[in-house]
């Protein structure tokens, strides 16, 4: 009996020191050290461009590029703030960009005078009254003297929503 358990104490030693020498030889095949091996848990949940959710990022909705809805046109809204920048493929039959962007809830803000005031997009908050910024909007790089309520949109188009 003695013989058995001393087989089994020894078995059980065996077994725990090579687990602990085979992860080592495992990071020498592959190069990587701890350090350089991400833990599960901070691997990003989702695939495509993420974006650290510091700063204005905190509040906002997605953090990583996203596909919306469906429809026969296709356009992507990058949404630009502090440096990072998420984009949104959104496939409509809408007209405007406004109407794409508001059936999805990837913008709110105010009626005014000339039109919608946009003041939050993606969660984020640009409000010229309270911190002197304001939402931005680009076509292909380009400033846009239309507001998102009136800028038809077709397939293919890119736009940038940029807290400036």
């Amino acid at each position: 009996m003695k013989r058995i358990l001393s087989l089994i104490s020894l078995i059980l030693i065996l077994a725990t020191v090579f687990s602990f020498t085979s992860c080592e030889l495992l990071d020498k095949l592959t190069g990587k050290t701890e350090a350089e091996t991400p833990a599960i848990e901070n691997l990003p949940i989702e695939e495509g461009n993420t974006v650290s959710k510091s700063g204005v990022w905190a509040n906002a909705t997605y953090l990583a590029d996203k596909e919306f809805g469906t429809g026969s046109k296709t356009v992507q809204v990058e949404v630009k703030a502090q440096g990072q920048s998420v984009t949104f493929t959104i496939h409509t039959d809408k007209a405007t960009l406004g109407e794409a962007l508001l059936e999805h809830n990837l913008i709110s803000g105010e009626e005014g005078a000339y039109g919608l005031y946009v003041k939050f997009v993606n969660g984020i908050e640009a409000d010229y009254d309270k911190d002197q910024t304001y939402w931005a909007l680009y076509k292909n790089g380009e400033y846009m003297m239309t507001g998102v309520d009136t800028t038809n949109i077709a397939d293919g188009e890119h736009y940038e929503l940029s807290k400036e």
